[in-house]
């Protein structure tokens, strides 16, 4: 069974996840810590529960969601996985961070790019993967069927969606998305987001603004 465990990160207020089943593998996904005291924060956690991480992820990378990645890296000595369409957020990141006062270390390079289809495998777990782009060009979703979870990244919040604001935003993107892949997903289907408190599919079908038919 997988074990979810968030942390609230850096000026943005972004959600980190670090995911892990009874063999003590674990995953980081959007790790976003910052400061120092964050980092350990992180790594406390890790060392606390005896966790062997094994993968690093981006669900899309925007600089909230990818402070951390040299840290988190090079500390355990994982590569990065994200969609191939990120990497232009990724290399941004530490030239737009100053205009937000944030200075990001350099991301390492992915070693594996993150595709429709694909299957994230830790221990004895597997998060099926889903292109879910708007938000950013090459965002990625990550669903558990089994216990009926998704990892949405900056794709859906409770009662809101992504901006498209930002350079390769795209709103009706954004909206396809959501209908055709994450409300496909069963009601109760447990969403946990870049940013914010957990919610459901069946909630934001019912109760989304952005979302509702009119």
């Amino acid at each position: 069974m997988i074990k979810i465990h968030s942390f609230e990160f850096n000026p943005f207020s972004e959600n980190t996840y670090v995911l892990s089943d009874e063999t003590r593998e674990c995953i980081v996904i959007d790790p976003g810590c910052y400061s120092a005291e964050e980092s350990a924060e992180l790594r406390d956690y890790i060392e606390k529960n005896e966790l062997i991480p094994v993968a690093l992820i981006n669900t899309h990378c925007h600089i909230d969601h990818m402070l951390g990645n040299k840290f988190v890296a090079e500390t355990y000595k994982i590569d990065l996985q994200c969609n191939e369409l990120e990497l232009e957020n990724l290399h941004f990141s530490p030239v737009y961070g100053p205009n937000w006062g944030i200075y990001p270390q350099i991301s390492p390079e992915p070693t594996a790019f993150l595709k429709e289809g694909d299957v994230i495998r830790f221990g004895k777990s597997e998060l099926q993967v889903y292109f879910t782009p708007g938000h950013s060009p090459g965002s990625v979703s990550l669903y558990h069927k089994e216990q009926n979870f998704v990892i949405a990244g900056d794709v859906l919040f409770r009662a809101s969606i992504g901006r498209t604001d930002l350079p390769g935003g795209d709103h009706a993107a954004l909206l396809s998305s959501i209908r055709s892949k994450m409300f496909k997903f069963d009601d109760k289907c447990t969403v946990y987001s870049g940013h914010g408190p957990t919610t459901t599919i069946g909630f934001e079908k019912k109760y989304n603004p952005f979302l509702i038919a009119p």
